[in-house]
């Protein structure tokens, strides 16, 4: 079994500043692997720990993102690809969608896992335009996933349920981050991708070697326009009640789960 994992790096910081030109600023800022992605990356080590499996990761990005690919193939990951090209910059989600999908060509592969969102977007576009283009069936939302015969069988959440799915081979999947906990790099798989990096295990490509439309890239390919940013707000919601005693309030914890489906 083949899985590419698609992976990106992003700012650690919960307040997004925008460049004049639309693109997010990221210099002086801190950078992690975008939880979800990581969730993702944590599927597919334990479908390769379970069945089997080779695991390239691939993320778009200025030659600072191989620590995440680093980071990846020392969690488990077999190998890494970083997409790098001024062609490539200030992509929107069609653009970069693109340009991951021209590069995800050039490999063989029988599932593809994506984070369901990016936490410097938050659109959770990608993923599903990634299948659109390359003509995949998807599934989004997903928190299990289990290898078939044929395909894959894969559980979907939704606010109050969840579907249980089979979907056939090859697939895109996308994946919650609170589906699964990451693992921690091993030191062995530290060691291992300090001392192999520019040995092959992390691969380098440009828009020229996957053979990309440049007219589909960057700030060119891309039709969205960021007009403004806000940072999230957060309003409580909650049902306080006073002076229950331990019955009362178990009770009332399972009324609210029931009204939610969750028993």
């Amino acid at each position: 079994m083949k899985i590419v994992v698609c992976i990106k790096q992003v700012p650690n910081t919960s307040e997004v500043k925008i460049n004049p030109d639309g693109t997010l600023k990221r210099d002086g800022v801190p950078s992690i692997m975008n939880p979800d992605d990581k969730a993702g990356l944590e599927f597919a080590i334990r479908l390769k720990e379970n069945y089997g499996a080779h695991i390239t990761v691939i993320t778009m990005g200025p030659l600072q993102a191989k620590k995440v690919l680093a980071e990846a193939i020392a969690m488990g990951a077999d190998t890494g690809v970083l997409l790098t090209d001024r062609a490539f910059a200030g992509a929107d989600t069609l653009a970069t969608s693109k340009a991951l999908a021209t590069a995800i060509r050039q490999f063989d592969y029988d599932l593809i896992i994506t984070g369901r969102q990016a936490i410097d977007g938050d659109t959770a576009q990608v993923g599903p335009q990634i299948a659109e283009h390359l003509h995949l069936p998807q599934v989004s939302y997903v928190t299990s996933v289990e290898k078939l015969e044929e395909g894959f069988k894969v559980t979907r959440q939704f606010e109050d349920a969840y579907q249980v799915l089979k979907v056939p081979s090859p697939a895109l999947i996308t994946v919650l981050a609170n589906a699964v906990e990451a693992r921690y790099m091993r030191v062995r798989g530290i060691v291992d991708v300090t001392s192999n990096m520019d040995l092959g295990t992390i691969v380098t490509l440009t828009a020229a070697d996957v053979e990309a439309d440049l007219s589909e890239l960057g700030l060119k390919g891309s039709p969205t326009k960021v007009a403004a940013t806000r940072n999230k707000e957060y309003s409580a919601n909650h049902d306080v009640r006073d002076g229950l005693d331990s019955l009362e309030a178990a009770k009332l914890i399972v009324a609210k789960l029931q009204e939610r489906h969750v028993l």
